[in-house]
């Protein structure tokens, strides 16, 4: 049995053992089968793996410039913590990016793990260069500025279909994202560690030559 004393030790188990897929699973089996984000919501770049506590960001549509752009979305990356996931929804839109290169580099530097964002993302490359780990539904140059703005965060949000509250645990990975509610996590995460130690055994009779019925019949996991 896997044992962690805190955020940090848990989450770079996660990173080193788990993937979205059969933390999904387990999610399933426990009768939570809504906790994927839409598949529209991409990583920037292959081999990435984030894992760490939501920290919620609501964005919204604006048409002017406010008296004072980027308030809030500067109060909500500043107040970063470490092992922390910045998750914005857009709700979808399309108009401009809400996040970039800059904002990246400051959440580096809090210690942040990564950024979900149900929106577009800029300065791609440069993301990609600092391995910073970034998801969106797409890419455009388009300034938020007089477009898009944040509205409040650290409230629960739907980002990508999907309810998420601040200490959720989010876990994003080329298959996609999932959502851990923060009150089920000890038995999701536990039973998902199981799940990989019996897909680790399956893999190997598999490769043995055994046939997918007897090691389903033998282990009931596919």
């Amino acid at each position: 049995m896997i044992e962690w004393e805190n955020d940090e030790q848990l989450f770079s188990l996660m990173a080193g053992k788990l993937y979205s897929a059969v933390i999904s699973d387990v999610l399933d089996d426990a009768g939570y089968r809504n906790q994927v984000m839409s598949h529209k919501i991409r990583p920037l770049y292959e081999n990435v793996v984030a894992v760490g506590r939501a920290m919620t960001v609501l964005c919204m549509d604006v048409y002017e410039t406010p008296d004072q752009p980027y308030r809030m979305e500067i109060e909500a990356v500043d107040s970063l913590k470490p092992n922390e996931i910045l998750v914005c929804t857009t709700n979808g839109s399309n108009r401009y990016s809400f996040w970039g290169e800059l904002l990246s580099t400051a959440s580096v530097a809090r210690g942040a793990s990564g950024a979900i964002i149900d929106g577009f993302v800029r300065d791609c490359k440069a993301i990609m260069d600092m391995e910073f780990p970034v998801f969106a539904t797409g890419i455009s140059p388009l300034d938020s500025k007089g477009r898009g703005d944040v509205v409040s965060f650290n409230i629960p949000i739907e980002c990508g279909g999907v309810r998420v509250v601040s200490g959720d645990i989010a876990f994003g990975d080329y298959d996609g994202i999932v959502v851990v509610p923060k009150q089920i996590e000890e038995q999701i995460v536990s039973a998902a560690f199981d799940k990989v130690s019996g897909e680790n055994n399956i893999r190997q009779e598999l490769e043995a030559g055994a046939t997918v019925k007897y090691v389903f019949d033998k282990y009931g996991i596919l």
